[in-house]
């Protein structure tokens, strides 16, 4: 099977699979998992934050990592494209009653500092309490400049707003810019990083931040129906990834960017408007090629892909090698004649 949905597909390798078998486990909901304990602590020391709490998805960590932050009636600052707005079912406004004001991103995927300053609503009981700004990196595959969410930080501050990052494929960011994870998280008050894209685990995300802070999102963890009871099988699979599947996100990046130049080989196929910065593909699709046909055809070959409207995302990872791509194309090529 050749996946191009997305990096969420990764199945754990023989190595990951021996390390959770041979975990040592206790009860996480008592404290008692001394793997996920070993992971938590680690973690945090490595980006650089006080605690940090394994998660069951990113979805998760993102709420609790705004709802750690604000109380009903709140409100969070993020882009019009971020997952936590888009992707997670309401869940800040549904579960928490904060509510998200979501600003354009522009077309490198940050916000713009007037419009973020813009929407930070004036102390005034007509308005919710604007307490946070959220950003995600990477977005859509796009990397956030240091010096922008530095900019942010600079900005947060002046306001009085504590800044989260939604870092799923941080990582991503981190490797591209060929900066360390500890510098990329440095101006957050927190963020999250999923374990289960790029990085290759079955299961989970971590939410870092201040230690009263994780204390909070601990509780509301348990709240969500969140706490896990011998979870070091899943925290152990995290270790592995997190020591283990880093540097080699260098090579989704490199395919990334072969798979976009072959697809631009091909008629009705355009990537040239889509920079690749990590591992993420973005094509325009003639009007011409049925793209929902297409799917479909490549699915009888094994090889799954996500068609949306006149175009699709295709995104690389360690299941994904250059045989694979050049499997893909050539199966492309054939359906188009």
């Amino acid at each position: 099977m050749i996946d191009f949905r997305s990096d969420t597909v990764t199945r754990p390798c023989a190595a990951m699979r021996k390390v959770m078998a041979e975990a040592e486990v206790g009860d996480d909901v008592f404290g008692d998992d001394p793997t996920v304990n070993m992971l938590e602590a680690w973690a945090a020391e490595r980006h650089g934050f006080e605690a940090a709490l394994f998660t069951a998805s990113g979805t998760q960590a993102n709420l609790l990592g705004i709802l750690g932050h604000c109380e009903r009636g709140d409100e969070y600052i993020c882009g019009q494209q971020a997952h936590n707005y888009r992707y997670e079912a309401g869940g800040a406004a549904v579960l928490g009653s904060v509510q998200p004001q979501p600003l354009p991103n522009q077309p490198d995927g940050t916000l713009a500092l007037a419009d973020i300053a813009q929407a930070i609503k004036p102390d005034d009981s007509h308005f919710a309490r604007t307490k946070l700004v959220s950003l995600e990196n990477t977005i859509g595959g796009k990397v956030l400049p240091l010096g922008y969410t530095q900019q942010v930080r600079a900005l947060a501050t002046e306001k009085g707003l504590q800044l989260h990052l939604d870092g799923a494929r941080a990582y991503n960011g981190s490797v591209a810019m060929g900066v360390d994870i500890a510098e990329l998280a440095q101006p957050f008050d927190s963020m999250t990083i999923c374990l289960s894209k790029g990085l290759g685990a079955p299961v989970g995300s971590l939410l870092l931040g201040p230690r009263d802070y994780i204390q909070r999102a601990r509780r509301l963890r348990k709240m969500l129906g969140g706490g896990m009871r011998q979870a070091g099988i899943l925290a152990a699979a995290g270790y592995y990834a997190l020591r283990h599947n880093v540097e080699r996100l260098a090579e989704d990046h490199e395919n990334a960017r072969y798979l976009a130049q072959q697809l631009q080989q091909l008629a009705g196929f355009d990537t040239a408007a889509h920079p690749v910065q990590t591992n993420i593909v973005f094509v325009d699709v003639s009007s011409s090629i049925d793209i929902h046909g297409l799917a479909k055809q490549l699915h009888t070959q094994g090889i799954f892909i996500i068609p949306g409207y006149q175009g699709m995302r295709l995104v690389t990872h360690k299941d994904i090698d250059r045989a694979a791509i050049d499997t893909f194309i050539g199966s492309v090529a054939r359906a188009l004649t």
